[in-house]
């Protein structure tokens, strides 16, 4: 079922994005391809950059992380989000045209030409390795080995129940990323904020997952959520509780005080209220309950930089 309005607009985008109040017609249906209209994406593929920036800083005794580089990762992450979402959207142009909440997608609707669609892609990836290419040599190869998880991820949901772990390796790859363009190389602290932030992107995706368990069992899509079940909310505390404990060794092994161990227990809190408050039957709860995963982030962050700024020096 085609769920497009008159004016194109996504069925799950917010109400009264920007792109719909304010971009030019003609780029409407690519910013909505791109998923301009939902930041929470480029969020929470920005944030694991911001954190190992950060905590990179706070390793090398500065103040803050490098601002050129944090500006670098968000055009970054815009960018390669925009990219990733529409090379998802390609390959599931059918599955997508199937499922309620995504049928009013631009290709499945006929806004976006499939042959305009692969452009697009093209245009930001290019956008994505421009900004690679203003790193050094290390983090340059870095960035390009991620490619390879961000290829096969769509495909994953056809073959397993866990294509929430594939996006955790491709999501979470700024946690190397952003230590790698202080340092030129990597080691254990990047490591465990990596593996911390597969492990939080798995139950962050789980819940965004229960939005389509129904539709995703009749076309045949798996995911954690149909997995888990009835037991998600154990399973999300697991998670959770898996990440703090990958986190806060990295902060250990990256010599970080005590702010950043204050942050970190902050975001314990929020994401225990987030395994309390889950309603996995309720769709409007589970998308609310997935966008807050930005204030999680924010409140890591800001411990890492309170940190950087009380005990540099």
């Amino acid at each position: 079922m085609n769920e497009t309005n008159q004016s194109g607009m996504v069925a799950d985008a917010p109400k009264s994005n920007w792109v719909d109040r304010f971009a030019p017609e003609w780029l409407k249906p690519y910013a909505r391809l791109a998923r301009w209209d939902r930041p929470i994406g480029w969020w929470l593929l920005f944030l694991p950059c911001l954190w190992s920036a950060t905590l990179a800083a706070d390793a090398k005794g500065f103040y803050l992380p490098n601002l050129w580089h944090i500006a670098l990762f968000w055009i970054g992450s815009v960018a390669m989000r925009g990219a990733g979402c529409t090379y998802n959207d390609l390959v599931d142009r059918d599955i997508d045209a199937a499922v309620a909440r995504t049928a009013s997608r631009p290709i499945p609707s006929g806004q976006v030409s499939v042959a305009g669609a692969k452009v697009f892609l093209v245009l930001q990836a290019l956008a994505g390795l421009l900004v690679l290419l203003q790193f050094n040599i290390f983090t340059i190869w870095l960035g390009i080995a991620s490619l390879g998880f961000v290829a096969a991820y769509p495909f994953m949901k056809r073959i397993t129940d866990w294509p929430q772990l594939v996006l955790g390796l491709a999501f979470s790859w700024g946690a190397l990323v952003g230590w790698a363009a202080l340092f030129g190389s990597l080691s254990l602290a990047p490591v465990c904020l990596y593996l911390g932030g597969i492990l939080w992107t798995i139950g962050y995706d789980t819940i965004y997952a229960h939005q389509d368990k129904e539709d995703d069992a009749v076309v045949g899509v798996r995911s954690t959520a149909l997995l888990f079940g009835a037991a998600t909310r154990y399973w999300l505390i697991a998670f959770y509780g898996g990440a703090t404990l990958l986190f806060g060794l990295g902060f250990i092994l990256a010599d970080a005080g005590l702010f950043a161990f204050g942050g970190l227990v902050a975001g314990l809190a929020h994401l225990a209220w987030q395994a309390i408050r889950l309603d996995i039957d309720n769709a409007d709860d589970c998308l609310r309950l997935f966008k807050s995963n930005r204030d999680y982030g924010l409140i890591l962050f800001a411990g890492l930089l309170a940190d950087a700024l009380i005990t540099a020096g």
